[in-house]
């Protein structure tokens, strides 16, 4: 039957493994093993052996295709009840907040009363495979009856066959890396490479500063012998990243983008657990926030728009459907893909011409508070696997207004593919 009102989404609180730096630490592992290990770290926290969730949604955006039930698997190797649920999800960089996002409407509509998001990835356990010629000729070889039709598809065979194929993670459309769109931004909307750096820097100090706090005492559990983010620098310096060479704009002599305020391949893995007020009380769980909004939005880069503005789009109609401005929240949580990304989002926000032209706005939405962003250090800091990123920044916010007693906050992630999610978490 419908319901005429909607349940309010309790966010219980996360569990992720520390992010390391692709061909480490985890070099070993699989976004299976990692995504399991991030989801057993949630069971053990909030005493979820062989209880039944209601759904688990979790992803990957390099992945192998032995993955295909990637979710399920997950759960069946944890301490989950192997009668929960799961699917498998992939929206690039924004694809743990997506599945809050998903699961969030099925508990706020009453289909179920628990869920896990989560997401997991790594570039170090790649998947490389053949080129389409050679790996037609072996589906044709293992396809074959008789001696004639296995010399038949062996016949042409050229050993250049045999050169792998990695996967990458620039734009097909484009043929351009991520890097390269958003060095494109950042000429256009003038950010310096002093204030990339500037951002980058402040990023890595809130980050260490937090751990000496403790505050990522119970969101991370130890992987592989593994227990701090290994791409942290506590001892970084402005003067340290000045020295560092452009990495995608090599040639014009007016390259800002470098290693040290774009966030490097990382491998990791994040979970959320979500549930209804009821179900939450029912297990003693308290609530750290509540996953009150959330919306998705996606900009024409094939014709020329930043790669990396569609949060500017999202949050703006986010803000119209909810009657809040831009400057309503007290924590503001921007995945940083690159310093420049954020910084290019923010000057837009302030832009006139651009909320008006762009946006379909009367006037600009205006600046935040640098001091609210970000405030425990973001994806510079602590690397970025791909899927997992939406559940750190879920988990974070959510420990935040729970510290805090009371409050809001807004989350803007972008994404590849000229996509943006964002949310709204809040205390009441």
């Amino acid at each position: 039957m419908l319901s005429s009102s909607l349940r309010r989404v309790a966010i219980i609180g996360g569990s992720r493994i520390p992010f390391c730096r692709s061909n480490t630490l985890y070099s070993d592992l699989s976004n299976l093993d990692m995504l399991t290990a991030a989801i057993d770290g949630l069971a053990d926290k909030f005493d979820l052996a062989d209880v039944e969730i209601g759904e688990v949604g979790a992803g990957a955006v390099i992945s192998h295709s032995k993955d295909w039930n990637l979710a399920r698997e997950a759960v069946l190797a944890t301490r989950l009840s192997p009668l929960t649920s799961a699917y498998t999800l992939q929206m690039a960089c924004g694809t743990s907040l997506q599945a809050a996002l998903q699961l969030g409407a099925k508990i706020a509509c009453g289909q179920i009363d628990s869920a896990i998001a989560a997401g997991s990835d790594t570039t170090s356990d790649a998947p490389i495979v053949f080129g389409r010629k050679f790996a037609k000729r072996l589906i044709k070889l293992a396809n074959a009856k008789s001696m004639g039709e296995r010399l038949a598809a062996l016949k042409g065979f050229n050993p250049k066959e045999l050169a792998p194929v990695a996967p990458g993670s620039g734009e097909p459309r484009t043929k351009m890396a991520m890097g390269e769109h958003c060095e494109l931004m950042a000429k256009e909307w003038g950010i310096s490479r002093i204030d990339q750096d500037r951002l980058a820097y402040n990023s890595h100090k809130k980050a260490a500063a937090a751990y000496d706090q403790g505050f990522f005492d119970d969101l991370i559990v130890p992987c592989a012998g593994v227990s701090r983010d290994n791409h942290l620098r506590a001892d970084t310096t402005q003067a340290k990243l000045a020295t560092l060479k452009p990495a995608f704009d090599r040639k014009s002599g007016k390259g800002t983008l470098t290693a040290g305020n774009s966030t490097p391949l990382t491998d990791g893995a994040s979970s959320v657990l979500l549930a209804s007020e009821d179900w939450a009380k029912a297990r003693g769980l308290p609530i750290q926030a509540y996953l009150t909004y959330g919306k998705t939005a996606a900009v024409d880069f094939v014709a020329g728009e930043g790669l990396l503005m569609a949060p500017t789009v999202a949050v703006a109609r986010l803000l119209q459907d909810t009657g809040l401005s831009l400057q309503d929240f007290d924590y503001y949580e921007i995945h940083e893909a690159f310093a420049a990304q954020v910084l290019c989002t923010l000057r837009a926000w302030e832009s006139d011409k651009y909320c008006r032209e762009r946006l379909g706005l009367a006037k600009a939405l205006g600046s935040i508070d640098p001091d609210k962003l970000n405030v425990k250090g973001s994806s510079l800091a602590f690397g970025h696997p791909f899927a997992a990123t939406g559940g750190r920044i879920v988990a974070t916010l959510a420990k935040l207004l729970e510290q805090k007693g009371s409050g809001r906050g807004l989350i803007s992630v972008c994404t590849a593919g000229g996509m943006g999610v964002v949310a709204v978490l809040e205390r009441p």
